[in-house]
């Protein structure tokens, strides 16, 4: 296996993007471009990642370290080219942190959906001795470096703004990518000139010296345009963010999934789902989702680090976040409309929550139901229990919180106010509107609220004339 050194060039301002934040930390399916790009490179088992960083370098290094620390990655070499002076004159700083041996594999880090067997297959198309360009067809090549060939041996690329009428209507393209032996590249890039349109060192043309000092050029086509396409403005974004959906979309359905409208579906993370799951339009999934069989989901929700289990319902516009510590959904579970779990909800089998619920950080055992308009939060709630509507678990007391505890069978009232550390008794009611500061026995009939007074013939107050 040929050891491979990896180059990603980050530097660019993105000018096009009109935006404070570096280009490559926008994001796509809510991860940074530059990251899809680091994601793709941890499964070419390089032996060293060098980011070539510019604009931004500070903010776009730290987010690089974040990320490697998250996924328990070695951090990359971090390469400053100040000022940008061109893709070759990028390249030449990553020289001093390159090997002598192996080849550079070198990589555009605002080009999120480059696929890793594409690398692969360039990569090997090196053979470790001669230079491989990634290449594609595409019905505009505007903007686009073109590869100049004589039959199947490439001779050059031109440069858009150096290109000749003739040259522009070529279709084939330099995307960007390509591989070569290191002890190659160290050679070829000293040499490289400033002498063209932009006044800067073209990266390309060293195909020009490999050429001319009698070393093999290839040019590998990629499978899809898609993969190579890159992001300079924010319509450029938003046109990739839709085609990468519309690919996931088609998997998941090519996988038995039933998605209402592929068109407005959006993925950003990892989505599995067991057989005869149902989603509805304008749904959202983040971060890690399992869908258990038969799941539904509907119209307008958002879900993110949750496992659902089979037959649950999730109605419309339901917002479930688990964030670190997650959120489980059990067997044949309704929940929603409008209803929102936040981490360490944990809901049992069959258990009901309705509209205008929210749960955190507390787990209701099988059949239990909160159906309208209340709080639950660090809460553990029996089975079969009955939480009425507008009734809240007060778990907060300024500096610390408290647990309540429901044991099964209770059925509380509408309208209560369950201050915590306090735990009801299995089998117990509380009445509605009470406020409840006390443990209570299993089996009680609790209440705590003012005695109701009724004034006969009371008169309200009246406005004063003007």
């Amino acid at each position: 296996m040929t050891a491979i050194d990896v180059v990603i060039m980050a530097a660019g301002k993105g000018t096009r993007m009109k935006s404070r934040l570096p280009k490559v930390l926008h994001r796509l399916a809510g991860r940074a471009l530059l990251q899809h790009v680091m994601d793709t490179v941890a499964g070419l088992a390089a032996r060293r990642v060098i980011v070539v960083t510019g604009n931004g370098a500070a903010e776009v290094e730290a987010a690089l370290s974040g990320w490697a620390q998250a996924g328990g990655r070695e951090r990359p070499v971090f390469v400053r080219q100040e000022p940008q002076l061109g893709t070759g004159h990028a390249v030449q700083q990553a020289v001093p942190a390159l090997h002598d041996d192996g080849v550079t594999l070198i990589l555009n880090g605002d080009v999120p959906l480059i696929e890793a067997a594409t690398l692969q297959k360039l990569v090997a198309s090196s053979r470790g001795e001669r230079l491989a360009l990634l290449s594609v067809e595409m019905t505009d090549p505007t903007g686009y470096g073109r590869i100049l060939r004589e039959g199947d041996k490439v001779l050059a690329i031109v440069e858009q703004k150096d290109a000749t009428e003739a040259q522009r209507r070529l279709r084939e393209v330099y995307t960007g990518f390509m591989a070569v032996p290191n002890a190659l590249l160290k050679r070829w890039l000293p040499r490289l000139s400033n002498s063209n349109a932009q006044g800067e060192y073209y990266l390309t043309d060293i195909v020009q010296l490999a050429v001319e000092g009698g070393a093999g050029v290839v040019a590998v086509t990629a499978a899809d345009a898609i993969q190579v396409e890159g992001v300079n403005s924010p319509l450029q974004l938003a046109q990739l963010e839709r085609a990468f959906q519309l690919r996931q979309a088609r998997s998941l359905m090519e996988a038995g999934v039933r998605l209402a409208d592929p068109a407005r579906f959006d993925l950003r993370g990892r989505l599995d789902c067991g057989q005869d799951v149902e989603i509805d339009v304008n749904c959202i999934f983040e971060g890690r989702v399992s869908l258990g069989d038969g799941v539904t989901i509907g119209a307008n929700c958002v879900i993110a680090n949750a496992s659902i289990a089979a037959g649950a319902v999730i109605h419309p516009f339901t917002h479930i976040d688990g964030e670190k510590t997650g959120v489980r959904v059990g067997e044949q579970a309704r929940v929603g409309p409008f209803a929102r779990l936040r981490p360490g909800a944990d809901l049992g089998p069959e258990v009901h929550v309705g509209n205008f619920v929210e749960i955190k950080n507390s787990s209701l055992a099988r059949g239990a139901k909160a159906n309208h308009l209340a709080y639950l939060g660090d809460s553990v709630v029996g089975e079969r229990v009955n939480y009425g509507a507008g009734s809240i678990t007060a778990n907060y007391d300024g500096a610390n919180k408290h647990r309540t505890v429901i044991e099964d069978d209770v059925h509380v009232g509408s309208n209560c106010v369950l201050v915590a550390p306090v735990t009801i008794g299995r089998g117990g009611t509380v009445g509605g509107g009470s406020t409840i500061t006390k443990d209570t026995a299993p089996g009680a009939l609790s209440v705590a609220r003012g005695k109701q007074v009724s004034i006969a013939n009371w008169q309200r107050p009246q406005k004063k004339p003007r």
